[in-house]
């Protein structure tokens, strides 16, 4: 779909009518002065006295603060375009689970220190202009790194993050990220949540989390933790065998409902494939950008043009 420009004071168009005016005006003394000049009986001498020289440069001079005077009416109409949003950068908070489950060894060392590293990866090739946060979640959760634009700063709160425990809160952890990706505005927004459990603590269920997110405008990409065979975690008091349970259902709604994307990652391999994937598949938006200063310095380079070519350019408009 073909965006138009907006113009924010479009009661300053109005003034573009000076345009035609101004050109009806002087094509009109123009004629007017033909007359004139008929009268004269050596009308041979004028025109070799470079008459039609002198026409020309005026109508350059004419053109040129014509031009200045339309950039500087269009500026004072603030005009919007539909620009990438590339200066403005992206809000991206990371939200990772580290419930006990996140110390199984299917993934080497463990699942947390594979998906620290990981998540490493992904804080490095982000944009110069985007900025990254952390938020970690198990029986609740809480910041590990506030929302910055210092990626090395980001990757060591990330490498201080500590061992696993606790259960999976997950509507916690994903309604804190929204909360920290909101709070610097102006910027898209978008939310990496990686979980290898199911939501059993907290106080804020994934359904609320989702209205949240959709409330905000956020979307969420969730990264799914488990591999292809049943990993045993430990064993309950009778002696039977406690496994990680993943929760792809609703890892999966929280993404669709989102306008995200889930992704499975069975190994470490994966993982890090999955997060070098992510900024590519981030939409850096179109947003409609005031482009009035670029009118406003036109403007200024014409004015200036014309006052060298009026009074110092002379051999320039022969």
């Amino acid at each position: 779909m073909i965006e138009f420009p907006r113009f924010m004071e479009p009661i300053w168009l109005i003034a573009l009518i000076i345009i035609p005016l101004v050109l009806y005006l002087y094509f009109w003394a123009m004629q007017r002065g033909r007359k004139v000049a008929i009268r004269f009986s050596n009308l041979d001498l004028i025109k070799r006295a470079g008459g039609k020289k002198a026409v020309n440069r005026e109508r350059i001079l004419l053109l040129i603060t014509l031009l200045s005077l339309a950039s500087l009416i269009v500026a004072l109409s603030d005009p919007h375009l539909p620009l990438k949003r590339i200066k403005e950068g992206v809000n991206v908070v990371l939200a990772i689970d580290v419930s006990g489950s996140m110390q199984a060894q299917d993934y080497k060392p463990n699942r947390l220190e594979a998906a620290k590293s990981s998540a490493g990866v992904l804080i490095k090739s982000l944009d110069m202009k985007d900025n990254v946060g952390i938020v970690i979640f198990s029986n609740g959760a809480t910041t590990s790194s506030y929302l910055t634009p210092f990626k090395e700063k980001a990757i060591k709160k990330l490498e201080s993050i500590g061992p696993p425990n606790g259960q999976t809160a997950i509507g916690d952890g994903m309604s804190l990220a929204i909360d920290m990706a909101t709070s610097i505005p102006n910027k898209k927004r978008i939310v990496i949540l990686l979980s290898d459990g199911e939501n059993n603590a907290g106080v804020i269920s994934p359904a609320e989390a989702i209205e949240f997110a959709k409330t905000n405008g956020i979307q969420v990409y969730t990264i799914g933790i488990g591999s292809e065979e049943p990993v045993v975690l430990g064993h309950d008091f009778f002696g039977r065998p406690q496994y990680a349970k993943l929760d792809e259902e609703t890892l999966r709604r929280i993404a669709q409902q989102t306008g995200g994307q889930y992704f499975k990652a069975v190994d470490e391999n994966t993982l890090q494939q999955i997060y070098k994937s992510i900024p590519e598949k981030i939409k850096r938006e179109e947003e409609f950008t005031s482009v009035k200063d670029y009118f406003i310095a036109l403007g200024g380079i014409l004015i200036l043009m014309g006052f060298y070519l009026r009074y110092f350019g002379k051999r320039i408009l022969q």
